[in-house]
């Protein structure tokens, strides 16, 4: 396990050794304590963090909340199906946006904000084995499953911005 000391100098465990890893420029990052704090973004079902040692910034799988997203495109003069809201830029800029929010009231540190998302509509499932059915994720299989949106976010956000 990963701790962090507490100001009242007491240990709270944030993460597993096995879920940590390392960007390009060298900053170890702790997926699980992000996914958490990504986790309280109301419009946001699920989320699955994901970097690596060969990149410099992070980039995220989102199950987007079906209807906080209708809710959205509807105030914002968008009318298209769900499916298709998922895959709209402009969807994708909003719930960037909203991790941006709450990374920066959680105080993030840059490298741990995401540059890049996918907007799955089809929620993280055990049929197509991404999560036990403790609902715990299975980061080889979500690997495995969504390489190439992997490879597309890092190809198409290479440039974040500082």
């Amino acid at each position: 396990d990963i701790g962090e000391w507490q100001p009242n100098g007491s240990m709270k465990i944030i993460d597993r050794k096995k879920n940590i890893f390392k960007l390009s420029q060298g900053e170890y990052v702790a997926v699980e304590n992000l996914e958490n704090i990504f986790g309280q973004v109301p419009s946001i079902e699920s989320i699955w963090v994901y970097g690596n040692s060969f990149e410099a910034f992070l980039v995220a799988v989102v199950n987007p909340r079906k209807q906080a997203l209708e809710h959205w495109a509807e105030q914002n003069g968008i009318s298209m199906d769900f499916n298709s809201l998922c895959e709209d830029s402009r969807a994708k800029g909003y719930i960037l946006e909203e991790l941006s929010k709450i990374g920066k009231e959680k105080k993030l540190k840059g490298f741990e904000f995401i540059k890049a998302v996918h907007l799955d509509p089809v929620p993280f499932d055990m049929e197509r084995d991404l999560i036990t059915p403790t609902y715990k994720k299975k980061r080889p299989q979500l690997l495995k499953h969504y390489q190439s949106v992997i490879d597309n976010m890092y190809k198409s956000g290479s440039k974040p911005r500082a």
